[in-house]
């Protein structure tokens, strides 16, 4: 292999170990402690956090409970969710996106973020109050509890709707539920103590997930736990949490943070989010906790325990997120209502700082285009004018080395074996010529990191969801729906289904000239001297041909667009060096080789 394509493998080489190697040198936190915490109470099968002095349970989360005629749904309803609270523990546990459906079918069911237990994936917030102090566990509520409806009737954001349980024993717990016209519910929670003692106990916010939920599973996006603890970000996803510490208080794999000021916790996804948000300047403890036993995930904020007097009353405000992770919105959220660092909630990647100005840069060229499509050839293209003095220096590096190649391949045949005599005649040559193999090195590794987080930004965006381009391309998430399998649709015969061995082969339009882009580039580059790499070069483009065929058409179009102004900024700089690449014509004069020595 010639120096130029060792220092462009080496290259790459390096970036993909800095990529995979920052998850491992990064510095990790370590969990704080909750000096609050003690043992688990049952407490009716309820999802109970720690609490002081408190009997150790068998189990945290009971069988599912059955539904009881006394249970009722307060309905939820604003311009953009649809859904009901239950009065039994107070759930927020059904609520579905107006704007987004599963697919493209217009019949096709709503997304549904939350959804109740008893169903597949029962996924759902619950707040309440823990005892501490000794307190008899039976006089707060639990997730069995059933709370009364008192003051409402349905949630929507001109109508907040207030739930109330009356423990008998002169405790009144309320719990009043607001909602804005997006995806942010407010809490604010409240215990009334009308007996002749001062209570302790304190408050909680928790989501739970049952069993582990679909996911996309490709290693460049986090799926799973994320929170911000004081400024920290930390990610716990679903198939590393059964890996963290056993807490034989908890009865499950727990980690824990402190936090001070501010932070929150939740669940998420590519697309979808659901985030437990304390106020600002409201200590608590974030826990991230596995319970093995019965395959549920929680993500809960603990609350300082706290006393309320005779006669007295307590309050305690947070605010839950659920819904889809929409760059303008969780922004305003983080400026406008104080989430800090809410932003960061989408997986940005090791590269954040290019990252997120990358994709401000798309989110605005989109709002001037109205397509996702050409937004991203657009970005690609700005991209490419801004990197051009880099590329520049590669690309003349690159046909200095396309122009020595003739010289470079007698060398070659008068060595023969003689390594030594091929390395010094080599570096004669590259001296006399005044060219330099590495020339073009760095300026491809400055690149790779942009490169990299130009297709982060395509990959994380949920704009690119049944997003259409034009023609056959009617939703960018997904891959190009047209197959050679039936002559891109001139076949009566359906594309076959993802996932089968059919739809390896099943190639598009786009995958296809996705290939041809790379074939075409790669022609442009001095070819490997030794056979063996020359062979694996040619078949380089074939091959992610098939590997990228089923990748998100907005990706696919991504590549097609890099590879395609890359092959045409190299071809006018080879030009301008005197290199007159015939890439065409090589075909036409092998065609005509092959004919004539067939004759």
């Amino acid at each position: 292999m010639d120096d130029q394509n060792k220092n462009l493998i080496l290259a790459i080489a390096l970036s993909l170990l800095v990529l995979i190697g920052w998850s491992f040198i990064a510095p990790q936190s370590t969990p704080l402690v909750d000096p609050e915490a003690g043992a688990i109470t049952a407490n009716d099968g309820d999802l109970m956090p720690p609490a002081t002095s408190l009997v150790p349970a068998t189990e945290v989360v009971a069988e599912t409970i059955e539904q009881s005629v006394e249970e009722q749904r307060i309905p939820i309803e604003t311009d953009r969710v649809v859904g009901s609270i239950s009065t039994r523990g107070g759930r927020i546990d059904s609520l579905s996106l107006k704007d987004y459906t599963v697919d493209l079918d217009p019949d096709s069911d709503l997304v549904q973020v939350l959804r109740p237990e008893g169903e597949e994936h029962a996924y759902y917030a619950l707040y309440g109050w823990g005892p501490a102090g000794g307190m008899d566990p039976k006089l707060v509520p639990n997730r069995g509890t059933i709370w009364s409806l008192s003051e409402g009737k349905i949630l929507t954001p001109e109508t907040p709707i207030t739930l109330a349980w009356d423990n008998g024993q002169g405790l009144l717990f309320k719990q009043k539920v607001s909602i804005d016209k997006d995806f942010l519910f407010s809490i604010e929670q409240s215990v009334t103590n009308n007996t002749t003692t001062s209570q302790r106990l304190y408050p909680y916010g928790m989501i739970a997930q049952h069993g582990t939920p679909d996911q996309i599973g490709f290693f460049i996006l986090h799926e799973g736990a994320i929170r911000m603890s004081d400024g920290h970000l930390t990610k716990n996803k679903y198939k590393k949490m059964p890996d963290m510490d056993y807490s034989e208080q908890e009865r499950a794999r727990v980690d824990k943070q402190d936090v001070v000021e501010s932070g929150w916790i939740g669940f998420t996804g590519k697309e979808w989010m659901t985030t437990l948000i304390p106020e600002q300047g409201q200590p608590f403890t974030s826990v991230a906790k596995y319970i093995e036993s019965q395959d549920v995930y929680t993500a809960e904020a603990r609350f300082p325990v706290m006393e309320v007097s005779p006669g007295g009353t307590i309050l305690n405000d947070s605010r839950l997120f659920a819904g889809a992770k929409e760059w303008s919105l969780i922004k305003h959220y983080e400026r406008d209502e104080a989430v800090e660092r809410f932003i960061d909630s989408i997986d940005w990647g090791v590269f954040s700082m290019i990252t997120k100005p990358m994709f401000w840069l798309l989110y605005t060229i989109y709002g001037f285009i109205g397509n996702m499509g050409w937004s991203i050839i657009v970005l690609t293209l700005i991209i490419k004018a801004m990197l051009f003095p880099l590329a520049y220096k590669s690309y003349v590096s690159m046909a200095k080395m396309k122009k020595l190649q003739p010289e470079m391949e007698i060398i070659k045949k008068n060595a023969g074996d003689d390594k030594q005599k091929l390395q010094q005649e080599m570096m004669a040559l590259y001296k006399k010529e005044k060219a330099n193999p590495a020339s073009g090195c760095l300026p491809i590794l400055l690149q790779i990191p942009i490169f990299f987080s130009l297709y982060k930004v395509i990959f994380v965006t949920i704009l690119l969801r049944h997003a259409p381009w034009f023609g056959w391309v009617n939703d960018l998430s997904e891959p190009d729906p047209s197959s050679i399998l039936n002559l891109f649709g001139l076949l009566p015969y359906a594309t076959p289904e993802a996932g089968s061995i059919f739809a390896i082969i099943s190639l598009g339009i786009l995958p296809i000239i996705l290939g041809i882009s790379m074939w075409l580039q790669q022609k442009l580059n001095p070819a490997p001297t030794e056979p063996t790499q020359a062979m694996v070069m040619a078949w380089m483009p074939w091959v992610f041909m098939f590997m990228l065929g089923n990748f998100a058409a907005g990706l696919v179009i991504y590549w097609i667009a890099n590879n395609m102004i890359t092959f045409t900024q190299q071809y006018l700089i080879m030009r301008s060096q005197g290199v007159k690449p015939d890439v065409f014509g090589n075909i036409i004069s092998g065609l005509k080789r092959k004919k004539s020595d067939a004759k």
